[in-house]
């Protein structure tokens, strides 16, 4: 084969490499930190445990996930190469799993209504059953 074949841009693929690994360094220090912060907010919380109010537990636990998330968008933006890809492949990927995690959500709050209907019995009650039955069968007499 001649030299002129390979040289064809039509043919071959020739990966641009940058060089330098100055960006994977600038990432992995970003992730360095945020799990850091994580970490130090988990032990946080583990130590105060029964010391603090509700909202502050609750709102730490929102910072975490929001690192976390943080965390998950580099790995997949660089390590897996995502963020260089062409705008509809990476909606291809982002929306169906947006969709998945909110399906999650939804069939966990009608489970736990679902519970909660059924641990009330919908707000019936054989005691309130037997009430109504009285009061049809006084009305008919």
């Amino acid at each position: 084969m001649s030299a002129q074949h390979f040289d064809n841009p039509e043919i071959t693929f020739q990966p641009e490499h940058s060089g330098g690994t100055g960006k994977i360094w600038k990432i992995f220090w970003v992730l360095s930190i945020l799990t850091i912060v994580e970490l130090a907010l988990g032990y946080f919380l583990y130590l105060q445990t029964g010391k603090i109010s509700n909202t502050v537990g609750l709102s730490t636990k929102i910072v975490i996930a929001l690192l976390t998330l943080a965390k998950a968008y580099y790995i997949v933006s660089v390590f897996m190469h995502l963020g260089d890809e062409i705008r509809n492949f990476i909606m291809t990927i982002i929306v169906p799993l947006v969709l998945f995690v909110w399906f999650i959500i939804a069939f966990l709050a009608d489970g736990n209504s679902w519970k909660n209907l059924r641990n009330t019995n919908a707000g019936s009650s054989p005691n309130k059953m037997e009430q109504v039955q009285k009061e049809t069968e006084a009305a008919h007499h």
